[in-house]
């Protein structure tokens, strides 16, 4: 081991050590619940970050910052998308700052880091993002209140095969979300009759697709299922033009990240028509979101919340809900609170399974469609109460 390997070794043993010392009920009696933040709001993901925080601050604003007779205080602090970061900070927030509630995490790596922090420490934490399915065993005291890949990809894995669309190229992100989303696609997808002919892995920093996209073309499918992280879809939309694959007949399938709301108006013409599944649109009919929608558009210059606001707006209920519960009590009595929570979310209703941990949510089959003079995903089928794939009961 050389010399920096040992020193950071040394500093991660001596928080660790100091997470197992901490006065964990030090905070109990105070009128002050403190809850850390953990964001990208620099680097390749900082539109993710932006969209954490608005989600976030709009709760705050719609149902305030006190919580059986306690207030909640927020600390925001950017780990710019390196998992060593993410790791620092949660010891950081923990063991300088005392909170007493975890959350964020853009990306799966991220997530993945903290969670020894969380489990050392016993704090209750909320995955906003990190959509790899196996995050929620990572540490005992994570709760999902976003998504996972396989949940949100068997839409559109059982949609194609129904619509003529046989041979079918996989492309996504080489990472943890990326590999859950290929497998849970190929699996469904060849369960009801299709065949993938190849599955493609591209980076997941800065990538250049058209290499991909030629190697797409020339494979002749008749569509491509694309998983991608949020904020990079407007780039590959313009390479998929750009390499013809319109122009050959190659139809674009994919999960709703590709065509995430704050990103699709920037993509053109080319959007029209592409079909993803998802758990959010901010076209999605409902008298809650409606509401959710607008509220989002005064409070951030008219521009449109994606599913992360949406991850963020349903955690920070998930925390305010089980501070009543428990009558502002934190530590373990907050986590077994926010288990088992069901609620109607902006995205449909919400279920929390008190076993998993993760959530349950209805999966739409999306089309982009202008509507008004904007592109928008546009919801025709539905999958309800759907579960991570396997997890049902485990």
């Amino acid at each position: 081991m050389n010399k920096r390997g040992f020193l950071a070794r040394c500093a991660l043993l001596c928080g660790m050590s100091a997470l197992a010392g901490a006065p964990l009920g030090a905070q109990a009696q105070s009128d002050v619940v403190k809850v850390g933040l953990i964001f990208s709001m620099t680097g390749p993901f900082a539109s993710t970050g932006r969209q954490l925080e608005a989600g976030v601050r709009l709760y705050q604003a719609q149902y305030g910052d006190r919580v059986a007779g306690k207030k909640i205080e927020l600390i925001i602090k950017d780990d710019a998308g390196v998992p060593e970061q993410s790791r620092r900070l949660a010891q950081e927030l923990v063991v300088n700052d005392k909170v007493q509630v975890l959350a964020g995490f853009s990306l799966t790596p991220l997530a993945l880091s903290v969670a020894p922090v969380a489990t050392q420490s016993k704090t209750p934490s909320v995955v906003f993002v990190a959509a790899t399915s196996s995050v929620i065993d990572a540490s005992p005291y994570y709760v999902r209140s976003s998504f996972t890949l396989p949940q949100v990809t068997i839409g559109v894995a059982e949609w194609a095969p129904r619509n003529g669309l046989k041979n079918v190229v996989s492309l996504v992100s080489d990472y943890g979300p990326g590999i859950d989303a290929e497998s849970a696609f190929k699996q469904r997808f060849e369960l009801n009759g299709g065949k993938v002919v190849e599955a493609i892995r591209v980076p997941v920093r800065n990538p250049d697709f058209a290499p991909f996209l030629q190697k797409v073309r020339d494979l002749k499918p008749d569509a491509v299922f694309v998983f991608l992280p949020a904020g990079v879809g407007s780039a590959f939309m313009k390479q998929f033009t750009e390499r013809g694959l319109d122009k050959a007949g190659i139809r674009l399938i994919a999960t709703g990240d590709v065509t995430e709301d704050d990103i699709l108006a920037d993509m053109g013409d080319v959007a029209l028509g592409v079909v993803t599944s998802h758990h959010y649109s901010a076209a999605h009919p409902s008298a809650a979101n409606q509401k959710f929608v607008e509220a989002y558009r005064k409070a951030n210059a008219g521009k449109r919340p994606n599913y992360m606001a949406v991850a963020a707006y349903d955690g920070m209920r998930l925390i305010h809900s089980a501070l009543q519960a428990t009558k502002g009590a934190t530590g373990d009595a907050l986590l077994d609170a926010m288990k088992g929570q069901s609620f109607e979310s902006p995205r449909g209703p919400v279920l929390i399974d008190a076993q998993t941990r993760d959530i349950v949510q209805d999966v739409y089959i999306r089309r982009v469609e202008r509507r008004d003079g904007e592109l928008y995903n546009v919801e025709f089928d539905v999958l309800k109460a759907v579960h991570d794939p396997g997890r049902r009961g485990k």
